[in-house]
């Protein structure tokens, strides 16, 4: 059980190291998810102060990116590649001479029966709830309209937008949760400061979305990071986060057809 779960095995360091792990959380971030947040934040300003209100406003998650389809496939294979390498980069900076990064945080597929049912068992209670909270936040005037996918229907689009959903999943869930609750509880913070912090962070770069948006990550990244205190592995969030975006991104053309109103 020790071997599994590393969480409990993580411990302050002194305090003449911490101002280092600081600038190393700093560049991870800004090179990543960081930015993203600041980018949203203005985002949602932007959006708020407009004459148009945010319920006539509408986002895209995995827009076209050229007319030309050849085009297109490359750029979306491009850009869905290209993020994972700062994921590569905070794996390698958590490696350790006994230990590797990816078994740090549970990135493995040592335990693949328990990851893919913990993962379905998230799903459920994140992925549903999500749905049904987006569309609380349409009605409300909260949410701006999210468009998961406006992409043209070729033969790689469903395969690309699956390799989106894996490219979120691993860029959040392998940075938000198995880099930084490591590195911050290195630096001295307690669990619920580190569940809370990282929920805040994770809503704050959907924020573009809306705010309904911004509260249902947050929730979201509180139960998720909960689970990783648990459970000590990232493997079964990103499991239940793939299977979200999966359904998300793949599903909202159909979505779209069946509650109209609600995607108007």
């Amino acid at each position: 059980m020790s071997e599994t779960r590393t969480w409990s095995a993580e411990v302050a360091v002194p305090r003449e190291s911490r101002p280092r792990l600081w600038w190393e959380v700093a560049i991870v971030l800004g090179l990543s998810l960081g930015q993203s947040a600041i980018y949203s934040v203005i985002t949602i300003v932007d959006r708020a102060t407009q004459s148009t209100p945010l319920s006539q406003q509408k986002a895209e998650v995995n827009p076209s990116q050229s007319s030309r389809e050849v085009f297109d496939f490359l750029y979306q294979v491009l850009g869905n590649l290209f993020p994972l390498f700062a994921v590569a980069l905070v794996i390698y900076l958590l490696w350790q001479p006994q230990r590797s990064g990816f078994r740090r945080i549970g990135l493995d597929l040592t335990r693949p029966a328990r990851d893919l049912g913990g993962g379905a068992l998230l799903f459920l209670v994140i992925g549903i709830p999500g749905i049904l909270f987006y569309a609380l936040g349409r009605i409300l005037g909260l949410t701006v309209t999210v468009e998961a996918s406006t992409l043209n229907a070729h033969w790689w689009t469903v395969p690309v937008l699956i390799l989106a959903a894996l490219r979120a999943a691993l860029q959040e869930e392998v940075i938000v949760v198995g880099y930084l609750f490591t590195r911050l509880r290195q630096l001295g913070w307690g669990t619920w400061m580190i569940i809370l912090g990282a929920a805040v962070l994770r809503g704050s770069y959907h924020l573009y979305q809306g705010f309904g948006p911004f509260v249902g990550n947050a929730i979201m990244g509180v139960v998720f990071g909960w689970c990783y205190t648990r459970w000590g592995r990232v493997m079964p969030l990103v499991v239940a986060h793939t299977i979200i975006d999966i359904v998300s991104f793949v599903g909202y053309p159909l979505a779209v057809a069946l509650w109209p109103a609600i995607f108007a």
